[in-house]
């Protein structure tokens, strides 16, 4: 079973049908809310609202340990997250979807790994290549079957929030080599793999980060600017879980 890991945006997604909702109990605490099963395009997946129904966890608030582990009890074996981003290159246009291949994690103070603790071992995961180049590659070929366009490659740097970053932090991830600045990946991604689940993102570009467009984007505004995006997002989510 397929787990999917979006925002408010992706709630209503409209070819998901709901059949039910389990609220999952984890040794972290609290997930972000109850899981929602369902079906999309006869397949069943398991969705959860990273920030919550009704938007109400900021990107340090999320219990990123109790989200991942709750879907991995509830049997999810892979994971598809959605996300938005502001773009720090011209090439990634507001409004475009992105396979994101890399990530920075700029974060701090966050919870970010299930091997801590005296009864723990020490554990380094490999997360040269923090992404499934399996389900990539799903989400990729089924952009091209429905002729959406999707840029193939990224590189996401990953800040702590809730604030949106000065000029000069955008600066330094340009040029670290970022393409987009976000709040929510990290530290999810590294979760997935900690746990073996594969986990691969596909990314919103909302606006370019630091115009007047980006800093006063409210959440209900991205929501109505990117509509069409969100249907083709459906579009390549459905195709890749065939």
């Amino acid at each position: 079973m397929f787990g999917i890991i979006g925002g408010s945006g992706l709630a209503g997604m409209k070819n998901l049908e709901r059949t039910r909702r389990e609220v999952v109990r984890t040794p972290y605490g609290e997930a972000s809310g109850a899981i929602s099963f369902g079906l999309m395009s006869g397949h069943e997946v398991a969705f959860l609202p990273r920030h919550g129904y009704g938007h109400t966890l900021a990107p340090h608030e999320i219990n990123y340990r109790a989200n991942i582990w709750a879907l991995k009890q509830v049997g999810v074996d892979a994971i598809y997250s959605v996300s938005s981003a502001g773009s720090l290159d011209e090439a990634y246009t507001p409004g475009s979807l992105t396979v994101i291949d890399q990530v920075i994690d700029y974060t701090y103070a966050r919870k970010h790994t299930y091997f801590e603790g005296v009864e723990q071992p020490v554990v380094h995961i490999d997360f040269s290549e923090p992404f499934d180049a399996v389900l990539r590659q799903r989400l990729i070929d089924s952009a091209a079957q429905a002729q959406i366009a999707v840029l193939t490659a990224g590189t996401f740097a990953c800040t702590q929030g809730p604030r949106l970053e000065t000029r000069a932090e955008l600066q330094r991830l340009k040029r670290d080599g970022a393409h987009m600045v976000g709040m929510t990946l990290m530290p999810e991604a590294a979760l997935a793999r900690e746990l073996e689940l594969p986990y691969a993102a596909l990314v919103i570009v909302a606006a370019f980060a630091g115009r007047s467009e980006w800093r006063l984007l409210s959440v209900e505004d991205a929501k109505a600017a990117l509509e069409p995006t969100f249907e083709n997002l459906g579009k390549v989510l459905t195709g890749a879980l065939a």
